[in-house]
């Protein structure tokens, strides 16, 4: 049965426009895409798509706004198998939206986002759910206050249960946004992003976990992953463990990397693996997803 439980990501569901670019545009000209399409996107919704490609039960918790958008994403959710059923909907709102421009000539993605009005998920709304399915809960850092309350009801959990059946506590704190950073020591895992490192005056991995590793939980471990440098962390030994970066043959899209980075780190850890396997195997199906537009290619081992 502990099999079975599933691994819930809690965040961010929009849509991406993505158009696929031979250059960058300059400014103030008309140029023409080499394709285009709709993807489901967001940090979160992104995890749980490679999670469930990887063969893990997995449920997103966040908020859509009502309308032919959300019934895309709803569809696309279906599709791999991930249970919404703790998604809210809301009538009056208009969906986050980001427009991708995506180049394949050096692999880079360059993102602008939209999200106006659509109320991230409350800790009231997750008081309603029923903490015993889920063996893992990964917060993507967005509206911290509301987010420590819901990990707060996690630890009040936990704390009636024998320790192999306690929930995995994970967070992702990827924004440079002053009030996310107080999720640091609430999380059993917590991924650091190397946009916060460098925004904390860290200009390594090496640099960042020894700089931050203060700010997290006792037995806890830090995860930085940098890019092409590939991926380091630490745990409760001190060891600074390292993973070099795995780049595809080809780099084609880079846009959801570091969420497929996640979602390794995730499924290895959470299947018993140890930290090191971890960080090699998120490396590496991040190297192989940037070769491939979109998701799917992950499914062939």
């Amino acid at each position: 049965m502990e099999d079975q439980k599933k691994i819930l990501c809690v965040g961010l569901v929009c849509l991406d426009i993505i158009n696929v670019v031979d250059k960058y545009p300059e400014e103030d000209t008309d140029s023409r895409c080499l394709s285009q399409r709709w993807q489901r996107g967001g940090n979160a919704s992104n995890s749980c798509t490679v999670l469930s490609l990887l063969g893990a039960p997995c449920a997103f918790m966040g908020s859509l706004a009502a309308g032919p958008v959300a019934d895309f994403i709803l569809e696309d959710f279906q599709k791999f198998s991930i249970d919404v059923s703790l998604v809210s909907e809301y009538a009056e709102c208009i969906s986050p939206a980001s427009v991708v421009i995506s180049n394949i000539s050096t692999g880079s993605r360059t993102i602008l986002h939209m999200n106006r009005d659509l109320p991230d998920v409350t800790a009231e709304d997750f008081s309603k759910i029923s903490l015993g399915q889920f063996k893992w809960i990964h917060w993507e850092a967005r509206n911290a206050g509301e987010q420590l309350k819901m990990i707060q009801q996690v630890e009040m959990f936990n704390s009636k249960l024998p320790e192999h059946q306690r929930i995995t506590i994970s967070v992702e704190i990827e924004k440079t946004r002053e009030p996310l950073y107080e999720l640091f020591p609430h999380g059993d895992v917590v991924f650091v992003s190397k946009d916060v490192a460098r925004h904390l005056g860290f200009n390594s991995p090496e640099a960042a976990l020894k700089g931050l590793y203060n700010r997290v939980k006792k037995g806890a471990v830090l995860i930085c992953a940098w890019a092409e440098k590939g991926a380091d962390a630490v745990g409760p030994d001190g060891l600074l463990l390292h993973s070099d970066a795995f780049p595809p043959e080809t780099l084609v899209d880079t846009l959801g990397a570091g969420d497929t980075f996640n979602a390794g780190v995730l499924y290895t850890l959470s299947n018993g693996g140890s930290l090191q396997d971890a960080l090699t195997f998120g490396c590496r199906i991040a190297g192989k997803k940037c070769g491939f537009h979109g998701y799917d290619g992950i499914r062939e081992k």
